[in-house]
């Protein structure tokens, strides 16, 4: 069967059988800024599993995330993820020498500080005897670096483990060219003048040409932006309806923000620099201004525009993961425990940015609970298409039968229980950093909402995808 997105870009949605299908009513921006009722306390099972250890989040902290090129900009990666560890230490109280483990996600890497998680953990002063590694998935970096954690204790190899990411897109770093690159080290190499003289006669001016960190994915050429403006063609996603989101994203952020409710963000005093203590990207607008930009990736019929992306962004984040029965011990009272949790991929051309629609069946199967179980739901939002994409493809029975291999369709969430106090779009989305403040998001929502349940989702680069159900802990 030719692909949905290969089709469907070849003719205009409007008129494609694929958009006729995927064709549902626009959101309205006003019915979903109403007030969210909070969830009501239901009597459910609990997702515990015999013989196998609980394991708990005692609380996380992030630095705020901050628009690339502003306050961190002279910064390096590890300089923010320890004002994240040390944020974590100050909130917690938890004694360095009583973890055991330190991990962090991150996606473009400083080449001084590959190990960034071991850096910042040194910064921060943890024990040098304290491991620390770090790991890189994508946007899903520091999911990994949470379930990693995860198994960690509930294998019984370790009680405490802090696990986070961080992300500096103000620096990254930018390559000689190969053909340059090459060349100096052969002139490091060269013994004698005369080998030296003979290479340098080799240079070229376009050696000069530098190399950028690539935006798009390596297997396919093609930048995310690309991609989401083709699944958004593919799903007959409207402009009008990405707009319609982003600027409900951004002003449920705003309304969050200014309620206190973003309890997650620590203060961070930038070297030689003011205080930061909040959120610089949150910045909701008109739908009349967002619709004055033009196309950011496909000229001039697409329909993402850098108001309906997440934006580049600097920030870390950290959390204390215990077993439970090691927080309760020292006297913690956890905020929630993380339960089940899949990974999956799929095809990185056509199906990049829709690993939410095939990980949140899986995951709910796989704790016995339905999309109706979920109190909290916490997506992460490149952008407004793919997750209004998603909203169409697990909402689509056909999808579901010619796509994931299901009889039935997912099922759509709810929206009044869906990001509720901002997404990705607003909040910012540092790439090794997100995934902890969608799982805190979703803790700290449980909390104060009375909900049991939460989802935590998220695409990432190379067509992969992650969910994890939160259950929040009993008060």
């Amino acid at each position: 069967m030719t692909s949905i997105l290969t089709y469907t870009f070849k003719n205009l949605p409007s008129t494609s059988k694929w958009a006729l299908r995927f064709s549902v009513r626009p959101l309205s921006c006003s019915s979903q800024l109403r007030a969210t009722p909070a969830a009501q306390t239901k009597s459910k099972k609990t997702l515990a599993k015999p013989n196998i250890r609980n394991v708990v989040v005692v609380d996380g902290v992030r630095t705020p995330f901050l628009l690339s090129g502003t306050s961190y900009k002279d910064l390096m990666p590890h300089d923010v993820a320890r004002a994240a560890l040390l944020g974590l230490l100050h909130r917690t109280s938890v004694p360095k020498e009583v973890v055991d483990y330190i991990i962090f996600g991150t996606v473009i890497q400083e080449v001084k500080t590959s190990n960034v998680a071991r850096e910042a953990a040194l910064g921060a002063g943890f024990s040098d005897k304290t491991p620390a590694h770090t790991v890189t998935m994508a946007c899903i970096s520091a999911n990994q670096a949470m379930t990693t954690g995860v198994g960690l204790i509930a294998s019984g190899q370790c009680d405490v483990v802090v696990a986070g990411g961080v992300e500096l897109m103000s620096d990254v770093p930018i390559r000689h060219s190969r053909k340059m690159r090459k060349m100096l080290l052969d002139l490091n190499k060269a013994k004698t003048l005369g080998q030296r003289l003979s290479l340098l006669s080799k240079f070229r001016l376009n050696f000069l040409s530098p190399e950028l960190p690539a935006v798009a994915e390596f297997s396919t050429s093609e930048t995310m932006g690309h991609s989401a403006d083709r699944l958004a063609a593919a799903f007959a996603v409207s402009r009008t309806e990405q707009d319609e989101y982003a600027l409900r994203s951004h002003s449920l952020a705003k309304k969050a923000q200014d309620e206190g409710l973003l309890s997650d963000v620590v203060p961070f005093k930038v070297p030689g620099k003011d205080t930061v203590t909040k959120d610089n990207g949150i910045r909701p607008s008109s739908l009349e201004q967002m619709a004055k930009l033009k196309p950011a990736f496909i000229k001039p019929y697409g329909t993402v525009t850098a108001a309906n992306s997440s934006f580049l962004t600097d920030g870390a984040s950290a959390m204390l993961i215990m077993a439970e029965e090691k927080a309760l011990a020292m006297g913690y009272k956890p905020k929630a425990y993380l339960r089940d949790f899949v990974y999956v991929s799929q095809d990185p051309k056509d199906q990049l940015l829709l690993g939410p629609t095939y990980a949140t069946p899986k995951v709910l199967e796989k704790a016995g609970l339905t999309l109706n179980d979920v109190d909290a739901f916490e997506f992460h939002e490149a952008f407004s298409g793919q997750i209004l994409a998603n909203f169409k493809a697990m909402d689509s029975d056909w999808f579901a039968q010619n796509y994931m291999g299901r009889k039935t369709k997912v099922g759509l969430p709810p929206l009044e229980k869906f990001n509720t106090w901002g997404g990705s779009l607003s909040l910012g989305h540092p790439f090794g950093a997100t995934g902890c403040r969608l799982v805190m998001a979703a803790a700290n929502r449980l909390r104060k909402e009375g909900g049991q349940y939460g989802l935590v989702a998220a695409c990432a680069a190379g067509g992969q995808g992650h969910a994890m159900i939160v259950e929040a802990y009993p008060k």
